[in-house]
């Protein structure tokens, strides 16, 4: 396959992956406008993104795994028409319940989709040098889209309605899988069987759901609650109960042996944290700015525009200083950085200001950012053989998403917790205060990640490009 071609197919994948990333975030800006047409309470807002983030998080596995068994191509155009037609419905929605549940759905879409366009990726750029590059671009994609989504949500719900930023998804969706369908070459399957493990993807997608549920729930029933208890003891009998199915069926869900590649597992470990103190950062900083600060939502997603210039500028840099040094000069420099960048914004005044306050973390963390992810997922896919690139992919997927879901509900819960505690201060205060301790926990995330990174992971000797099977 010549250049001209692996990297038209990059294209094609890599507008699959924006418009999956992009819908993580883009309705940050649309919170509030969502929350007054639609009716929702302040307990159940997150819901609207949190539905999202956890079955795409939870079905991530199985998706990845679909791809390895039936054909990587033919899940991704299977999960992209279903996100397509799933965005058109949530954009008609008449009821706060009504766009929960689509959500939801569409986050289903999407884990047939990121695992397979990833796995593509694996199998088209070969190991080394150039598929470090090609990663590079995707850790863009995968982290500047979130950034995007805040500005293009923003620009959206103010000029067109928040209805648009679902809408939007509809001609592109059409676009790339008539694209997909007559570019990227037809793949059936690595697998020799189609045993997909249904009563695993079941056992962990339940757990990981009840886990999250149970969490964002925290400040509604007391963290000390028994239901509470009961449903995190319930969750993790679930998950139990998956690794054993793991260990026993013949044809697992998620080979347990992938786990004896170091690097799979340390890249694995860290990506959910420290993707949990990104999405917490996103979601309590766009509330901070439209609530405490009143900006538009235009200026809201104008706001956050540093984020993705820099991170373009760092993530086309990083690899190949990876393919020279390794992964883990980079794994402890940038969750460094980004602990200090989140940091910053602990101490949120009442009467703050954007250039003071917010933009210095919105300069810092993009370079973090960018020093960060595209060696995790390198880390996290490479050595391991082709029949398990799907697994691969849906796993390190899996981290990414489930953290930012966990994260997410962890971050809100403690912030909407010490809001509440707050009742010697006015309203405003006692909103600031839930924010700034939001930003501790989120901090404490990502120095989590450092640590595992400094234990776990292995250096990495200088890399040769590995010839990709296509």
């Amino acid at each position: 396959m010549n250049q001209k071609s692996k990297w038209l197919i990059f294209t094609l994948l890599a507008i699959a992956q924006f418009m999956i990333v992009l819908d993580v975030s883009i309705t940050n800006v649309a919170l509030v406008t969502i929350k007054q047409n639609l009716h929702f309470s302040n307990s159940s807002l997150q819901w609207v993104i949190t539905a999202y983030a956890l079955t795409f998080g939870g079905f991530l596995l199985l998706g990845g795994r679909a791809a390895d068994l039936f054909g990587r191509r033919r899940t991704l155009v299977i999960g992209m028409v279903s996100f397509t037609i799933f965005s058109l419905l949530i954009g008609l929605s008449q009821s706060s319940s009504m766009l929960i549940v689509l959500r939801a759905l569409q986050g289903l879409a999407a884990a047939l989709m990121s695992p397979s366009a990833l796995s593509i990726v694996l199998v088209t750029f070969g190991e080394g040098p150039e598929r470090n590059k090609a990663l590079g671009y995707w850790t863009l994609i995968a982290t500047g889209g979130a950034a995007m989504g805040l500005l293009l949500g923003g620009v959206l719900t103010q000029f067109l309605g928040w209805r648009w930023d679902f809408f939007v998804n509809v001609p592109i969706g059409i676009l790339v899988a008539i694209g997909i369908l007559k570019n990227v070459p037809a793949h059936e399957k690595e697998a020799t069987h189609n045993n997909l493990d249904l009563p695993g993807a079941i056992l962990v997608t339940g757990g990981l759901i009840t886990l999250v549920y149970a969490l964002s729930q925290g400040p509604v029933w007391g963290w000390l609650n028994s239901s509470l208890l009961l449903t995190i003891a319930a969750a993790i009998v679930l998950l139990i109960a998956f690794i054993f199915n793991e260990s026993k069926t013949r044809y697992p869900l998620m080979p347990l042996t992938i786990f004896k590649i170091r690097n799979v597992t340390g890249a694995n470990v860290i990506m959910a944290p420290i993707y949990a103190g990104m999405l917490g950062m996103f979601f309590i900083t766009s509330l901070y700015i439209q609530s405490i600060l009143n900006y538009s939502p235009v200026l809201t997603g104008l706001s956050f525009l540093p984020f993705p210039i820099i991170l373009a500028f760092v993530s086309t840099r990083v690899p190949r200083f990876v393919s020279r040094i390794g992964y883990k000069p980079f794994l402890i420099a940038g969750p460094l950085l980004i602990a200090i960048a989140i940091a910053w914004l602990s101490r949120l005044p009442v009467h703050g200001t954007y250039l003071i306050d917010v933009l210095p973390t919105l300069l810092v963390m993009p370079i973090g950012v960018g020093m960060t992810f595209m060696p995790i997922i390198a880390a996290a896919t490479s050595g391991v053989p082709p029949q398990q690139a799907g697994l691969a992919s849906g796993l390190i997927s899996t981290s990414q998403q489930m953290g930012g879901a966990l994260g997410l509900a962890v971050i809100s819960g403690i912030a909407a917790s010490v809001t509440a505690s707050a009742t010697h201060l006015e309203k405003t205060a006692a909103l600031v205060s839930g924010y700034d301790r939001a930003f501790l926990v989120a901090v404490g995330f990502v120095l989590f990640a450092l640590l595992l990174a400094i234990t776990v992971i292995k250096q990495t000797p200088k890399q040769t490009t590995t010839p990709a099977k296509n």
